[in-house]
């Protein structure tokens, strides 16, 4: 079994490191950071730890749909820069691969947030409930996908935002699971937005996607 994990980056100087050690297993055949055309330590970061570069035009569905179609592995762990796997993750990942009819699903890690708030614990519950009733992973619990079923639903679409939810959106409620462990979020944005506010303008986001409306005037709403 040989895991390929991408990670889109964009100025992720300061948390890709963790990041990026957190990966360190014998499950992962390489490491690729696709860069956005970062102006900070970026690029350094990620090749002074071992990952291939790919660059790619800035846009988080663009750079996933890049690193995927450049990713060798026969399974993909799509990852963002700022969420950090705890350990233990590795061997989740080998008891999800080794169940019948693994190729055929995707898995997902429990959103957690590396705040002790209430907030935050209240925040989680909110998003394991999502996962479980409506079977809406986001990408800051990453993605974890075999290569052929990848490209059997057309992969990443290069969407300015959404792209996680128009993904899973075409797997499928019953080709997704959880993997059994934990992928650390960063709570910058939550505390800097507000644990209320912030949810709810995603919510708002999820709504319009759903509703029909364009993922560019999705995008300038969220920005």
């Amino acid at each position: 079994m040989q895991v390929s994990v991408v990670i889109p980056t964009l100025n992720a100087a300061e948390t890709l490191p963790a990041a990026l050690a957190a990966l360190r297993s014998a499950l992962v055949c390489e490491i690729v950071v696709v860069d956005g055309h970062s102006v900070d330590g970026t690029v350094a970061v990620a090749r002074a730890a071992g990952a291939r570069v790919v660059a790619a035009a800035r846009g988080r569905g663009n750079q996933l749909a890049a690193g995927g179609a450049a990713a060798v592995g026969e399974w993909l762990l799509f990852l963002h820069a700022d969420c950090l796997l705890e350990p233990g993750w590795a061997e989740g990942v080998e008891a999800f691969v080794a169940q019948p009819g693994a190729e055929n699903r995707a898995g997902y890690f429990d959103f957690a947030l590396d705040d002790r708030a209430a907030a935050a614990r209240r925040l989680e519950k909110l998003v394991a409930w999502r996962c479980r009733f409506l079977g809406l992973p986001y990408g800051d619990q990453g993605l974890l996908i075999s290569r052929a079923l990848y490209d059997a639903v057309g992969g990443f679409a290069p969407l300015p935002l959404m792209e996680d939810v128009d993904l899973v959106g075409r797997l499928g409620r019953r080709r997704l699971a959880r993997i059994g462990a934990r992928c650390i979020a960063s709570a910058r944005r939550y505390r800097q937005d507000g644990y209320w506010r912030r949810p709810l303008r995603n919510l708002l986001c999820l709504a319009l996607y759903f509703a029909g409306s364009p993922p560019e005037r999705i995008a300038r709403l969220y920005r």
